[in-house]
């Protein structure tokens, strides 16, 4: 991962607060040259700053509104080519892997209900996935920030948050 500066952690911010920030207007706001923040750009995408963009989409706007968190367990010793199979279940849009009593937890959406039980039976019928339970998620109450970490970020860079 890229160790970030004072002037990456400014690009992060301004497309932070406005994602269709253009180029031309972060180099007015920071007095910096068009082709100097195009370079950062590239270079922070090229180490993997930013996150892909379907990360932005809903999967309401697409027909899925119901979302819900699957807890699975699995065989250890199958659990790369149970993540393999359960990539391919269209329904899951993120899983982690985490330790403890609970091996895997995916984050699927659904179109209702019925779809949600009709997923969890697919993702239960993986050769090695042991166990599922189901929590359906009521409502987003924190929504993914990174925000909070930029501030920490430059007050450890020496800037002010």
């Amino acid at each position: 991962m890229a160790t970030l500066d004072r002037t990456d952690l400014d690009i992060l911010e301004m497309l932070s607060a406005d994602p269709r920030t253009t180029v031309v207007a972060m180099a007015e706001k920071l007095r910096l040259s068009r082709n100097t923040i195009q370079a950062r750009m590239a270079r922070l995408d090229q180490t993997g700053v930013f996150l892909p963009y379907e990360r932005a989409f809903s999967p309401a706007v697409l027909g899925y509104p119901l979302q819900a968190f699957i807890s699975i367990g699995v065989r250890q010793t199958e659990l790369p080519r149970i993540i393999a199979e359960l990539a391919r279940v269209p329904e899951v849009v993120q899983a982690h892997g985490l330790s403890g009593s609970i091996d895997l937890l995916a984050l699927v959406a659904c179109r209702d209900a019925r779809h949600l039980f009709d997923t969890d039976a697919r993702i239960l019928s993986i050769d090695g996935v042991e166990r599922t339970e189901t929590s359906l998620a009521m409502g987003e109450v924190i929504p993914f920030r990174v925000g909070g970490l930029m501030g920490l970020a430059r007050r450890e860079a020496g800037g002010t948050a």
